[in-house]
């Protein structure tokens, strides 16, 4: 079953990558590709089954590449109690996120159609392969490949500059954080002489995985999850990503793949266990991410953009559980958020195919003509604001708690004003495209009323709303296992400040009790500072320009002037002196022999001064 977990995904790419005329058939290759898909999360049900009967890990390896001791790397799978419920997630979302695009992506022609689902199945091999692998090269390869398909998805649309622009820069940005994480593999292996996961638990364990220089190693494994999952200041490439087809941010950019980095550090949370000053710098950093992305997403009137900061946000949530000692919590955080911010992207994609702008001041008044799709997105946002009874509250809170229980009072409060924030901005979401009038006459114009979408769009959306619906009801009736007990008086202040945050947004923006800009007036220069994104962005172009392009300036200078000088200096001095030389070549035989007997009288003297 693991297995075909791995290589249906892989064996639909193939298919349609090489058979030409069936990629360019569109909805038949889509067709095939969700078929695929279908069969994947079959099983990846009964994956997760069986682990949960034997409530044991499955692992099978083939050696890769052997040495003298045996196998210095190999492939295979690891299903266990995470790996087995994260490719539930991936696989579902990913289902319904190709059912999903027949209908979004329907005016598309057929050959890019057939190229969407291409990237699609190519993507999914390299998430499952990820999520299963037994070590870190595996892990690592898949993850380049998890990498590539993003940048291919992004782009998708690369006629459109802005999308070509944006997929180069979360490639970039991303492999700035993959280049910690491949060193700190190959300095792992160096200090423990292995890749696998379950040698270097044991290792871990066991004390025998040496402290000395674990510190950097962790360090530079974070780096690459800070990359993938978004972490200040490696954050800049998420926003912009939102170019891709709506149902890209969906799967990748809300639900998998920026998950990955979480996902890494749950899976090694036992090494980074050892580190602690690494753990609190994660801690840190995952709080601040927290909180900004919460400010900067007040600031946005693009819908995609403000849940793609809403993600920013979500993801330093569980980096800060995961840097309190409590990766249980963060990654039960990953899975619900998997679930309702996947409803969200695809809810707002609705919204978008329906009106034809992103802009949700071009909204408004749209509950009466999209009742369902105003129901869905509702269920994601009270998920996304950790409301009781939905799926965020329960997976929020025990975040919360175990922050709390760590001592980490700064980004406990932290992530407490970002949970007002969230459940501020989108509420403010909510109410300026669902229910108070257009702000501009120019809303709507798309050529047609909006209505709800399709039901190849609208399966999907009622899928994961009722998902969402019932891992909330469930997990408040069947409290899963805690690491630690959340104090008494957590709840009620979480759900306050949640519900805090909504009656704000329905004071400014519904009831309009309160003047929405002189709200943002009242914020002072913070209101400046979000509008610029922190400036990050500038930084970073700052110390391009500023340092590296006077870096390449100088390499340049010393290229041109110093080493091209150096070999133009010797290549001149050996062809003046092979001039030189040519010139005792006279052919005339009396020259030859009158240098002969020069040569031997020469020899003779020298011999004679030496006897």
């Amino acid at each position: 079953m693991m297995l075909t977990v791995l290589l249906t995904p892989i064996t639909v790419f193939l298919l349609l990558a090489l058979v030409a005329p069936l990629r360019r058939s569109g909805r038949p290759a889509a067709f095939i590709s969700i078929l695929g898909a279908l069969g994947t999360f079959g099983a990846a049900v009964q994956t997760w089954v069986l682990v949960d009967r034997l409530d044991a890990p499955i692992q099978r390896v083939w050696t890769w590449l052997p040495d003298s001791q045996g196998a210095l790397a190999t492939v295979g799978y690891l299903a266990d109690e995470q790996s087995a419920i994260m490719i539930l997630l991936v696989t579902l979302v990913s289902l319904l996120v190709q059912i999903y695009s027949l209908g979004y992506l329907s005016d598309e022609p057929a050959p890019a159609i057939g190229r969407y689902y291409v990237y699609q199945s190519l993507f999914a091999f390299s998430m499952l392969g990820l999520v299963l692998a037994p070590n870190l090269v595996q892990l690592f390869i898949c993850w380049e490949l998890v990498g590539l398909c993003s940048y291919l998805l992004i782009g998708f649309w690369y006629k459109k500059p802005s999308a070509s622009r944006a997929a180069v820069k979360a490639f970039w940005t991303t492999k700035a954080g993959d280049v910690g994480l491949l060193i700190g593999i190959v300095l792992l292996w160096r200090h423990t002489g292995t890749f696998d996961f379950g040698e270097l638990q044991q290792m871990a364990g066991a004390g025998l995985v040496g402290v000395d220089g674990l510190a950097l190693i962790t360090f530079c494994i974070y780096l690459g999850a800070a990359g993938k999952s978004a972490q200040f200041p490696l954050h800049i490439w998420l926003p912009d990503a939102m170019e891709g087809p709506t149902p890209v941010s969906a799967l990748i950019h809300a639900a998998t793949m920026v998950t990955a980095g979480v996902y890494l550090l749950v899976r090694m949370a036992f090494l980074f266990a050892l580190t602690p000053d690494v753990l609190l710098l994660v801690a840190w950093v995952g709080a601040g991410t927290a909180l900004m992305a919460a400010i900067l997403a007040c600031a946005q009137n693009d819908i995609k953009r403000v849940l793609a900061y809403s993600t920013v946000s979500q993801l330093g949530y569980m980096m800060t559980a995961i840097g309190a000692g409590f990766a249980s919590a963060g990654f039960f955080h990953l899975l619900t958020h998997g679930v309702f911010k996947a409803l969200l992207f695809l809810g707002a994609g609705a919204v978008i195919h329906a009106v034809g702008t992103n802009d949700i001041t071009h909204m408004g008044g749209l509950a009466r003509r999209m009742p369902q799709t105003m129901i869905v997105f509702l269920v994601g946002t009270l998920s996304l604001a950790g409301v009781p009874l939905f799926a965020g509250f329960l997976s929020k809170e025990e975040i919360l708690a175990g922050v709390w229980a760590g001592g980490l009072t700064g980004p406990f409060v932290m992530l407490l004003m970002g949970a007002f924030l969230t459940a501020f901005y989108m509420f403010r979401v909510v109410f300026l495209t669902f229910f108070v009038k257009p702000a501009h006459a120019s809303g709507h114009g798309h050529g047609h009323a909006p209505h709800d979408a399709p039901m190849t769009m609208g399966l999907p959306l009622w899928v994961l709303a009722a998902a969402s619906m019932t891992i909330g009801i469930y997990f408040m009736l069947h409290h899963p296992a805690e690491a630690v007990e959340a104090p008494g008086w957590l709840a009620p202040v979480a759900t306050g400040v949640a519900l805090g945050g909504i009656a704000l947004a329905w004071a400014t923006f519904q009831r309009q009790i309160i003047n929405a800009e002189s709200l943002a007036r009242a914020t002072g220069p913070l209101r400046t500072v979000a509008a610029h994104g922190f400036w990050v962005d500038e930084a970073f172009v700052a110390v391009y320009r500023g340092i590296l392009m006077t870096l390449a300036a100088l390499v340049g200078w010393v290229d041109r002037y110093i080493v091209d000088g150096v070999l133009n200096v010797i290549s001149a001095w050996t062809v003046s002196g092979g001039d030189g030389l040519r010139r005792i070549q006279t052919g005339k035989v009396q020259d030859y022999v009158l240098a002969v007997g020069a040569g031997v009288v020469a020899i003779l003297w020298w011999l004679r001064g030496t006897m």
